[in-house]
């Protein structure tokens, strides 16, 4: 009798975990999901709401760059005020904003919901892995819902093109923000029920609200000087201004993070590691060539080629599957060859890749020059990406291996936003240079658009071959056999590294 009824206690207590996963995983999946899935409705949204070209990347760098700047704050205030009511403040923020968004009349309205949206997922998303890590103490358990975990935020960002070009197509680019709303409820609930409070053991840190605040708000200054400059000159007051207010807010962060800070939230000493400082600066590179790379091909597809939203998002699968394989092989690869090495091979192939997509003309088709070039340059990424972590983490203390993870995917998100700010600000200045003076036509403003979104390519492709070279500088980590050797789910650390 009492087997039976422990036996019903254990069934209860792994149904209610594979709940609390369920949560988790979705919302980290919704997320990621927002990052990409705006990308095809772009068009729809620049016609719908009259967004200019340089103006039109704010409604992805709004949500990177918030999402970037506060991910590290985010973290802390889990680990301070509890899991379980952080993710559900960041749950009600998220979903909020994205209701926000979808109703919204202009372009200010838009921008401010994916900024809001961006402020929620840096809350959300750290909430997620460590309400992940505190429910699944055992070993193998935590090991399995941590390949779960890693499996569905990687799906959110493949099928965000997909999903994001059936809603444009079939309901309107409004659903691409509305879709959250009932998800958003639904976890709600779930989460209120099942989750169970948790907060870090040990002594409580003061949060670096001024680090956090310097920090995005002068990633927004520069940002926003970058983007201005397609309107006024780089020598105008307003430019002058906001350039210099970046430069002060950028600056103030510096010394916070070495000086005034008590728990500083970035600590400036991390960067002494060859290994944590290389990363960091190749993932910035490869933020810039990815999302860069996104934002111009659906451009290119449905202004220029004439797709829909439905083709567009199909036309992505096989750069989202490029990726999946090139980080499968690279999980391989970096043990035996050193993760410096897989991470230039990545970059050299991702430049490769950029440089055949800016060779683009306004007479293609997809097959003759998107596909290529989009594979090629997605599998170079998907190359580098593990080794980039591997790197990372290896190159700090054990114990700082989940702040070092933080910075890198911060560092992805703001290489994201300024890229786009840069890239897309010369693609509109170049369109623009190639029809003025020239009576505007269907066909060349087809040709111009072409030339623009190609001269952002090439610049991706030079951003990209950087980070190779930046990666040069980082000691080169190889697994000792043993641990190589090591059966899947025995250790949930970094493994040991050899460097070279």
């Amino acid at each position: 009798m009492q087997d039976a009824v422990e036996g019903q206690r254990t069934a209860a207590e792994h149904r209610s975990d594979s709940i609390v996963l369920a949560v988790i995983c979705l919302a980290q999946f919704m997320v990621v999901l927002d990052v990409s899935i705006v990308n095809v409705a772009l068009p729809s949204i620049q016609r719908d709401l009259g967004f200019i070209a340089a103006n039109l990347q704010w409604v992805v760098t709004a949500y990177s760059l918030t999402f970037g700047g506060l991910l590290l704050l985010g973290g802390r205030l889990a680990d301070l005020f509890g899991r379980r009511r952080i993710f559900l403040f960041g749950l009600v923020l998220f979903t909020g904003a994205s209701l926000l968004g979808g109703f919204a009349n202009s372009q200010g309205v838009l921008i401010a919901a994916r900024s809001l949206q961006g402020v929620g997922a840096a809350v959300l998303s750290p909430a997620t892995l460590t309400i992940l890590t505190v429910t699944f103490t055992e070993q193998r358990a935590r090991a399995r819902a941590l390949g779960v975990w890693s499996a569905v935020a990687a799906g959110g960002g493949a099928a965000g093109a997909l999903f994001g070009g059936i809603l444009t197509q079939e309901l309107s680019w409004r659903w691409i923000l509305f879709v959250n709303v009932p998800i958003g409820m639904v976890l709600f609930v779930f989460a209120r029920y099942f989750l169970i409070e948790s907060r870090a053991e040990g002594p409580r840190r003061r949060l670096d609200l001024a680090g956090s605040i310097t920090v995005t708000g002068g990633l927004l200054a520069l940002v926003y000087t970058i983007v201005h400059t397609d309107q006024v000159a780089w020598t105008s007051p307003s430019t002058l201004l906001t350039g210099a207010i970046s430069v002060i807010l950028l600056g103030s962060f510096v010394v916070i993070e070495a000086r005034m800070a008590e728990h500083p939230l970035v600590p400036l000493r991390l960067f002494r590691s060859r290994a944590l400082t290389g990363a960091n600066l190749v993932m910035l590179c490869f933020g810039v060539a990815m999302f860069s790379m996104w934002f111009f091909l659906s451009l290119y597809l449905q202004q220029v080629l004439g797709y829909d939203p439905v083709i567009t998002g199909l036309s992505f699968v096989p750069q989202t599957a490029a990726i999946a394989v090139g980080a499968t092989i690279a999980g391989r690869l970096a043990p035996r060859l050193g993760a410096r090495n897989v991470i230039v091979v990545g970059a050299v192939l991702a430049a490769i890749g950029l440089y055949w997509l800016s060779l683009i003309q306004a007479t293609d088709t997809y097959w003759t020059g998107a596909c290529g070039g989009g594979i090629m340059a997605t599998f170079g990424m998907g190359l580098a990406f593990t080794p980039i972590a591997l790197s990372a983490t290896g190159g700090v203390r054990r114990e700082e291996a989940g702040l070092a993870s933080g910075l890198v995917n911060s560092s992805r998100q703001i290489g994201a936003s300024l890229g786009l700010a840069v890239l897309s600000t010369v693609a509109a200045s170049h369109i623009a240079s190639q029809l003025r003076g020239h009576p505007v036509t269907p066909e060349l403003q087809k040709v111009a658009m072409t030339a623009g979104y190609s001269r952002g390519f090439f610049i991706g492709s030079i951003v990209a071959l950087v980070g190779g070279v930046v990666a040069l500088a980082i000691p080169n980590q190889v697994t000792p056999p043993s641990v190589a050797a090591a059966p899947p789910g025995s250790t949930l650390a970094t493994p040991p590294l050899v460097e070279h």
